[in-house]
């Protein structure tokens, strides 16, 4: 479908899309196979200032919103989910800073990450502390000018490869949710080191591994918004993120479509090509519907959210999950429609099936995002 876009999201889309056909596709299976984070790519997208969308203006970015963030995730996924991932993830991180940074953070580090000169991460998980965000054990000791962080972040994106970290810290165990904080830590700060590098099912070109605090010192000007702040700040970061992994899934779904569709036009099996068969032809109908409905749900959340609406929680958690869960379909089915062909290597639909499942689980597994949408619901109808 067209949707009306203006002159500037059209160029983003464009720029996106363009450096997904040239540089993403022919080296994405290389990529996978290789556990290879996608530095020279990221550079690329760098150049073309796709970190600093929707950072504003004033602090070195471009000064557009979700939707726009989201056309541009949308395309790269369609080249590669580990890739878009990687992009993604320094988003995640800097959201903190955007939303909830003092002007002296956000002058000091959002130009640099809008630049694309240094990649954010964002973290949270930690190994006890999954879906259960309120869980977090790391810890963060005031003593005079500076605090003082313990603690071991699981599974966080971008982790090593990045420069700059938004860590969620207990400033108060009594307190338990209420008790923590957000800090930023940097690369190179003392005490702040780096554990092993996950070995994963998918996205293997996004890197995933752990963050070690131990009596991490940094500034007490490293404190975001105030102490007590971090799990509001977490929550609301996520918010914003979860419509990045919808595009991200309807990118990836759109790509598995494409490569079945094509298959099936040439792939000849009792005298015609296998689209000609219902069998397999109501498959691919009903993959691009969904795909469309996800599309449609995506972009609408997004323009909704650069409305600046008070809460859009429950909608953010909608595209999250029906997007993800339509990409897992898609791609299973494109593996079908391929056969045996796409269940080999040398075709690029298996590596799409196992890059979606991903989608189901981080920034708040699917089961997470059915109960924040059943409690707002809840609130609502009282």
């Amino acid at each position: 479908m067209l949707y009306p876009l203006t002159e500037e999201q059209e160029m983003i889309r464009e720029v996106a899309r363009k450096i997904a056909e040239e540089r993403i596709v022919p080296v994405r299976a290389e990529l996978d196979e290789k556990e290879e984070f996608p530095r020279d790519i990221l550079k690329e997208m760098a150049q073309a200032d796709l970190f600093g969308i929707f950072i504003p203006e004033e602090y070195g970015g471009l000064g557009f919103g979700s939707f726009e963030n989201c056309l541009a995730v949308e395309q790269i996924a369609w080249g590669c989910a580990g890739v878009a991932t990687a992009f993604a993830a320094s988003g995640l991180g800097a959201y903190p800073i955007v939303l909830f940074g003092n002007e002296e953070q956000k002058k000091k580090y959002l130009p640099q990450i809008a630049s694309g000169e240094r990649l954010a991460a964002f973290g949270l998980t930690e190994p006890d502390a999954g879906s259960d965000a309120s869980a977090i054990k790391t810890t963060a000791v005031k003593d005079g000018d500076y605090y003082i962080l313990n603690g071991t972040k699981q599974w966080i994106t971008n982790a090593a490869e990045a420069d700059i970290y938004t860590i969620i810290a207990l400033t108060d165990k009594k307190k338990g949710a209420r008790g923590a904080s957000a800090f930023i830590v940097e690369k190179g700060d003392p005490g702040f080191s780096f554990g092993k590098k996950e070995k994963k099912m998918g996205i293997r070109a996004s890197t995933t591994g752990e963050l070690i605090l131990e009596d991490c010192r940094i500034p007490k000007n490293r404190l975001i918004a105030r102490e007590g702040m971090g799990y509001i700040i977490a929550l609301k970061t996520l918010d914003y993120a979860r419509p990045g992994v919808g595009a991200l899934a309807v990118g990836l779904a759109q790509a598995a479509l494409d490569e079945a569709v094509k298959y099936a036009k040439q792939r000849k099996q009792f005298g015609q090509p296998i689209i000609n068969f219902q069998a397999v032809a109501h498959m691919l109908a009903d993959m691009a519907t969904q795909i469309e409905a996800a599309r449609a749900l995506t972009y609408t959340v997004c323009r909704y959210i650069d409305t600046k609406p008070k809460d859009f929680s429950k909608y953010a958690a909608m595209v999250k999950l029906f997007a993800s869960d339509m990409a897992m379909k898609v791609t299973t089915d494109a593996v079908q429609v391929l056969g045996g062909c796409g269940y080999m290597k040398d075709f690029p639909v298996e590596k799409m099936m196992r890059d979606a499942k991903i989608l189901q689980i981080y920034e708040g597994t699917n089961q997470i995002q059915r109960n924040v949408i059943a409690r707002e619901l809840s609130k609502e109808y009282k």
